[in-house]
């Protein structure tokens, strides 16, 4: 770590806060009661929340902050973060007008969408905590492969109620956090929820909790002025009445006149101005305790930092249970200017020259300065490996085989793979891969199964692995993935990480994954196996609304290719889009089921051959053609067989039948929607798929109003029940989607 930053005058740090405490709520102020609002609908925003964490953004930005860190901001702090991104000369006076406006300061931070785009994207609770940590690793992995990086600290700032949400207890847990002494986190212990006072005395478990993850604990829980009076007779008794009263004891009696917090406390000699003063002097508004704190971080190993403060410090609403939302009235407001020698009508003012403030405020402009990041061009990657799979294989060992054959063929582009698994690698057919390139860790492990020779799967850590592989946490795997496909713009360094898991479990990581496609992540996820084809592992781990999310995803392609070629080229196509401006994230789902491969009629002429990948990635492509067709089967992934044995039989009575092959609904929807005008999507796999207005049956092993958008007469097969274990045949007839129903279903909209 570099050296810290000079220190600055105690009395200056609390005038920046007191600063910075009223534009953030002027920021709030002006959205909810200047700015002109024509819909009436509440415009939001947290001056309480903001007012608990003024103190300790102060200090870090003013007194601590290097160009190298880097700081998640607590959701609901992002009025601080403007308000000191304005003092810094970052923002300008009509940037502070625009809070939750369109197209100006969002609500929470964000990487993407603020002027000034912040370290890391919250808003979503727990997952904007975590992402420091994956960001570190992220770091980590890049400085060892490719450029060294500034070793700077990954701050969060977090609100204890937000350690309520389970993401931010698997991401502490997992056993590669406990090295990572990069990772600082501030818990702005303000025991206040949106609702409610926090029942329970929670700091002494929280504090075991993180010492037994293997962190460093900082509790900052007095002020000096309080400290100074426990130092007089009845101070003891004092101190020991504070530790021992309950979170909404101690809340009320914030609330409380002069003499009738008095009257509850002690008897001390001292001034009841004092003793109110004193009361409410907690660590976490103490400039001189959060500097000490600062300054005893052990860089060795993760360091949480425990601030006591005062949710609405500095405010009229100070420690009311129900300030969460709540907004200081005209007079309040007025009031605070005249405390903070502002102006209500022209809130927005900086420090004046010659100040000391002024002073502070340009040399931490100057300090966190950073240079612009160079980002390297990704490798091209090519759109075919030249290979055509023959006998019987599945869509999820393609993926394994691809991956290999990636290598080799184009080993610039397999330098940049990156693959993540929660504890699935062997399950999921990454076993080769695993084997060849090894498991990432930051130091050379041994591998104690090497001689053995039943072991299929060799453990081989060290610093040049290229798979990362995490405890069985979903929520851990895509927060990792997000920051994986972060670094062509955070770093200047593009990976194409994948990340692969159960699919039944997207739904479980499905949150966390969205919001780093909105921070920026470039990834792809695969969900493997899949649907209600993975029979006997009964419903428990039967997929169905899968498909679906992939079309509704923003930021992401989907596709579920049905043959092992098809698999290889819509990967190698998702690849391409990673690390990059303008770039996409991908869902790939892929299957366990065995199908000859023979099925897939894969042209032999080169001409043809790349007509048809064109096709496959585009949506999809005509499978089987028949003279006068009446009606086409659309199929996807893993039921195209029981589409094509449809098609044999049905021509056996007597009608024609053609069947489509769909590989992404996602984008064949989205040049359907272009065609209507919605959109600007290519339209020409439209023409290719459905040259003319067929009656169409659609089947997937999913939700069937996935492909519902499909035909004017068509009927739509899929699962829309809970499954169960049960050979194939038995659970594809059980839900409707095997040979006889399709039949049946083409006769029917045939009328």
């Amino acid at each position: 770590m570099t050296e810290a930053v000079q220190a600055t005058d105690l009395d200056t740090l609390r005038a920046l806060e007191q600063r910075v405490l009223w534009l953030s709520t002027a920021i709030v102020d002006h959205a909810n009661r200047v700015r002109p609002n024509t819909t009436g609908l509440k415009v939001g925003g947290h001056q309480a929340s903001s007012a608990s964490i003024t103190s300790i953004m102060t200090a870090l930005w003013f007194e601590h902050l290097r160009p190298e860190d880097r700081v998640s901001v607590k959701p609901h702090a992002s009025p601080v973060l403007h308000a000191i991104e304005y003092l810094l000369g970052l923002l300008d006076d009509a940037d502070m007008t625009s809070l939750r406006a369109f197209g100006g300061l969002q609500s929470y931070p964000s990487r993407t969408k603020d002027p000034v785009p912040a370290d890391y994207s919250t808003g979503s609770v727990g997952i904007g905590a975590t992402a420091p940590i994956w960001g570190a690793l992220s770091r980590r992995y890049v400085g060892g492969h490719f450029a060294a990086q500034p070793q700077g600290r990954q701050y969060s700032l977090v609100g204890d109620a937000e350690l309520d949400e389970g993401a931010c207890w698997e991401a502490i847990l997992d056993p590669m956090v406990a090295g990572l002494g990069e990772i600082v986190w501030i818990v702005d212990f303000n025991r206040q929820s949106l609702d409610r006072v926090v029942p329970l005395l929670a700091a002494d478990r929280m504090r075991a909790l993180f010492t037994a993850a293997g962190w460093q604990v900082i509790t900052v829980k007095y002020g000096a002025v309080l400290e100074e009076l426990f130092t007089r007779p009845g101070g003891a008794a004092l101190r020991d009445r504070i530790d021992t009263m309950t979170n909404a004891e101690y809340q009320r009696l914030l609330r409380h006149t002069p003499s009738k917090l008095r009257a509850s406390l002690p008897d001390l000699d001292v001034s009841d101005d004092h003793l109110t003063e004193a009361f409410r002097s907690l660590g976490g508004h103490d400039h001189a305790a959060l500097r000490q704190a600062f300054e005893a971080i052990d860089d060795s190993r993760p360091t949480v930092i425990i601030a006591y403060t005062v949710k609405g410090y500095g405010l009229p609403t100070a420690g009311h249970p129900q300030n969460h939302s709540a907004l200081l009235t005209g007079a309040q407001f007025e009031e605070l200017a005249v405390r903070s020698g502002m102006s209500a009508s022209q809130p927005w003012q900086r420090f004046a020259d010659g100040t000391a403030e002024h002073a502070v405020c340009l040399e931490a402009a100057r300090r966190l300065r950073r240079p612009p990041v160079e980002g390297a061009q990704p490798p091209a990657v090519p759109t075919d490996l030249g290979r055509t799979p023959s006998g019987t294989a599945t869509t999820q060992s393609a993926l394994g085989r691809t991956l290999l054959d990636l290598n080799r063929a184009a080993p610039a582009v397999g330098a940049r793979v990156v693959t993540v698994s929660p504890d699935v690698s062997s399950s999921t057919n990454l076993g080769g891969w695993v084997n060849k390139v090894g498991i990432w860790s930051t130091t050379e492990g041994v591998d104690w199964f090497a001689d053995d020779a039943e072991t299929i799967l060799h453990w081989r850590e060290r610093p040049t692995g290229q798979h990362i592989e995490l405890g069985i946490a979903e929520t851990n795997l895509v927060g990792l993935l997000g920051e994986l496909g972060a670094t062509w713009s955070r770093w200047g360094q593009p990976l194409l990480p994948i990340g692969v898991l159960y699919d039944p479990f997207v739904t479980r990581a499905l949150e966390p994954w969205s919001f780093g496609i909105y921070a920026g992540g470039q990834s792809i996820l695969v969900g493997t196996p899949s649907g209600v084809t993975l029979a006997p592992e009964g419903g428990a781990h039967q997929s169905i609304t899968t498909p679906s999310i992939g079309v509704e995803q923003p930021g992401c392609t989907t596709w579920e290719p049905a043959f092992a070629l098809d698999t290889e080229w819509c990967l190698l196509a998702a690849l391409a889009q990673l690390g990059r401006p303008g770039g996409s994230s991908t869902y790939l789902r892929l299957s366990t089921r065995p199908v000859d491969q023979r099925l897939a009629a894969v042209p032999t002429d080169p001409a043809a051959r790349e007509r048809r990948r064109k096709q496959v990635v585009a949506g999809g492509y005509p499978l089987r053609r028949t003279n006068s067709p009446e009606a086409a089967i659309v199929a996807m992934g893993a039921l195209v067989p029981e589409a094509l044995d449809a098609a044999e039989r049905l021509e056996g009575i007597g009608v024609n039948v053609d069947v489509i092959c769909l590989t992404s609904p996602d984008l064949v929807f989205r040049a359907a929607q272009a065609r209507r005008g919605s959109g600007d999507a290519p339209t020409w796999i439209l023409d290719a798929l459905f040259p003319t207005d067929l009656p169409l049956v659609t089947v997937l092993d999913g939700h069937p109003h996935t492909l519902a958008f499909l035909g004017g007469r068509a009927i739509h097969l899929g699962v829309t029940e809970f499954g169960q274990s049960g050979d194939l045949d038995s659970v594809y007839r059980a839900h409707g989607i095997d040979t006889d129903s399709i039949i049946t279903a083409v006769l029917d909209v045939l009328g």
